[in-house]
């Protein structure tokens, strides 16, 4: 899990969140995508919302999500929906 902190975005909680799905290195994440990983998380925990999509994503780019440009913000947007 300490490895998994260090990401920015990913705290405590969302690192056990993300070991719950075999995911627990930052190499993992990146390889599974921001996409893969909240659809797993989301199966084990059916109220994962958007915020948990944006924020995977961040630590993918190495940078709090509120920086995630528009476009990017819009693809995942498109695709939370995609899974109501």
């Amino acid at each position: 899990m300490a490895t998994l902190t260090k990401l920015p975005n990913i705290g405590p909680t969302l690192a056990k969140q993300l070991e719950a799905v075999a995911i627990t290195s930052p190499e993992q994440l990146s390889t599974m995508g921001s996409k893969d990983a909240f659809a797993a998380i989301k199966k084990v925990n059916p109220h994962a919302c958007i915020q948990l999509l944006y924020l995977l994503q961040g630590a993918i780019e190495d940078k709090p999500y509120t920086q995630l440009p528009t476009e990017t913000r819009e693809d995942l947007k498109q695709y939370f929906r995609s899974l109501a």
